[in-house]
């Protein structure tokens, strides 16, 4: 009985309904698009708060860093920082000496800096032969290269004689390895804690375009 009245009601020609595939089409797109979204949030929050990648354009971190090196840096060692609003909501705090540290350019911040943290906030600085001294004792840099083996002489130049000056608070001295080819806080002054963008841990990827090879040894190099 049942099944008569039911070929009874169906209209003649009738064709069966699709609107359940419909919704079930809908239903899925709709769950790429929220899995999409979470994907690019994520992204961002990684990217503003825990890690962001870089890549090395010059030589003034040679021979720690090689350009064609891409590194990774820590975003959150030093504080939680609000681009967008420029709001620091924890820190920022000091590094450690001897840190690899990527920065605003203090006279163009729509560029990225990469230097090593070399005198701290009281510290008296001074470079004698181009041999650095922190409150008055020499410092032990293995670091440190040199490839002009000539002191200059030119008291207009701070590359080989510079300071003593103190440190001011909330600021820091920083150097590039690449001793005599760096445009560091010799010449362009001391780097405020606020435009601090994280601490380099380790190279992820290194291209020598010279001789268009990667550079294998160095993938998976720990920074110090």
């Amino acid at each position: 009985m049942d099944r008569e009245r039911e070929r009874e009601t169906q209209m003649p020609g009738a064709e069966p309904t699709a609107q359940p595939v419909a919704v079930e089409r809908k239903s899925i797109a709709r769950e790429w698009i929220k899995t999409l979204v979470v994907a690019i949030l994520l992204a961002l929050f990684i990217r503003t708060f825990v890690v962001q990648a870089f890549k090395i354009p010059s030589g003034s971190m040679l021979p720690t860093l090689q350009i064609g090196d891409h590194i990774l840096v820590n975003k959150f060692i030093y504080g939680v920082h609000l681009p967008l609003l420029n709001l620091w909501l924890l820190g920022p705090w000091t590094p450690r000496r001897g840190d690899i540290v990527v920065f605003k350019y203090p006279y163009d911040e729509s560029r990225d800096f990469i230097k090593r943290v070399v005198g701290l906030p009281g510290d008296v600085v001074e470079i004698r032969d181009k041999q650095v001294h922190i409150n008055g004792r020499l410092l032990e840099e293995p670091y440190a290269a040199y490839k002009d083996a000539a002191v200059s002489s030119n008291l207009h130049s701070a590359r080989d004689s510079f300071g003593p000056i103190t440190v001011p608070e909330k600021k820091l001295f920083v150097l590039g390895d690449n001793r005599d080819h760096s445009q560091d806080s010799r010449f362009w002054g001391f780097l405020d804690l606020r435009k601090l963008e994280g601490e380099a841990f380790v190279v992820y990827w290194s291209w020598d375009s010279d001789g268009m090879r990667l550079r294998w040894n160095r993938i998976g190099k720990l920074l110090d």
